[in-house]
């Protein structure tokens, strides 16, 4: 690296004005870096507030398909779903969850036939499902893996039966991308996407999602036995060369913001996509201090979005992501 010293060297030159930022700006934020998380219910015509997330609902399948539809008509190239299930449905063995009629497969149809080309990311864990409200199936108070890992399977082969684009494990059970990877080539679909949570840390950032998705009521004990522990990052990119290698072709961070050193360095690492899930509990932080007035709501809100791009990601599962495209295109 080579400057110019004082007065020669002047960095202040290129800053001067908003057309020489633009020009010599390292990364920019873009609609296509967008995923947008969806929470889908049942019922008809309507939608419920999550209170933890202002401007956040969880919304009937009819719903989902507008705001699909609307979502695509700004650029966003993908949403991802996750359902609210009624407790009726929540079992110790989760079947429900690769039921072909359950909430998520009928919603992914729906918006596919609907919107064809937005695609459709699924969530591919249990605790929507699980009257223990885990990730993973629980004998005698352990969340055993195997287990789990077959459950997991058929659950992810009827999601991509259903259409979905782009499958997204977020369980951190042992050995499931390869178990995931090898059913869907056997059941023939070769073209399915999965994109692992690889790097999924045992957050208490988490809170509002979990109320959203009705889990969090349920949840006994914790998840420090299968999410990463908050210390570790070297830990981190075992995990993420593991999901690689056993045939993931993008790789998560989880949450986000304060897990930026594992994105620079996974996506410094290995080359694949990187992408961050800007997790409920940062969303609600923002929107929270917005709120009060203690911070400008948009620029926090597009400066959060471009620490992601700076840190190497590809792109980011964001609750803002309609608020961040309707800002892009003004």
């Amino acid at each position: 690296m080579v400057v110019a010293p004082y007065p020669s060297g002047r960095f202040r030159r290129v800053r001067r004005t908003r057309a020489l930022r633009r020009l010599v700006r390292e990364s920019a934020l873009s609609v296509d870096d967008l995923i947008w998380p969806v929470f889908v219910r049942d019922g008809q015509d309507d939608e419920t507030p999550v209170p933890a997330m202002p401007g956040v609902s969880r919304l009937t399948v009819d719903r989902l398909v507008k705001a699909a539809r609307e979502a695509a008509d700004t650029g966003i190239p993908a949403i991802c779903l996750f359902p609210c299930i009624d407790s009726s449905l929540k079992t110790e063995q989760c079947e429900e969850a690769w039921n072909p009629d359950n909430l998520a497969n009928r919603a992914t149809r729906a918006v596919k036939d609907a919107v064809p080309e937005i695609a459709v990311m699924t969530d591919v864990a249990l605790d929507p499902y699980n009257i223990n409200g885990h990730d993973g199936i629980v004998r005698d108070g352990e969340i055993v893996n195997d287990e789990s890992v077959d459950a997991l399977v058929r659950m992810a082969v009827a999601q991509a039966e259903a259409g979905a684009d782009i499958l997204g494990p977020s369980d951190m059970m042992d050995g499931r991308i390869g178990a995931m990877r090898q059913a869907l080539e056997a059941a023939g679909h070769k073209s399915t996407c999965i994109l692992s949570y690889s790097a999924k840390y045992a957050s208490a950032f988490y809170g509002p999602f979990r109320d959203a998705v009705g889990a969090s009521g349920l949840l006994v004990g914790d998840k420090r036995t299968y999410q990463l522990d908050i210390g570790n990052s070297d830990e981190a990119l075992r995990l993420i060369e593991r999901d690689l290698a056993e045939g993931a072709d993008m790789v998560m961070v989880k949450p986000g913001m304060p897990y930026l050193d594992i994105c620079r360095r996974a996506s410094d690492a290995f080359g694949a996509p990187v992408f961050a899930y800007q997790v409920s509990g940062e969303y609600a932080m923002i929107k929270a201090a917005a709120g009060n007035g203690w911070v400008d709501g948009d620029r926090v809100m597009m400066e959060s979005l471009a620490a992601f791009k700076r840190a190497g990601c590809a792109g980011t599962l964001t609750y803002f992501a309609m608020d961040v495209a309707r800002a892009l295109a003004q």
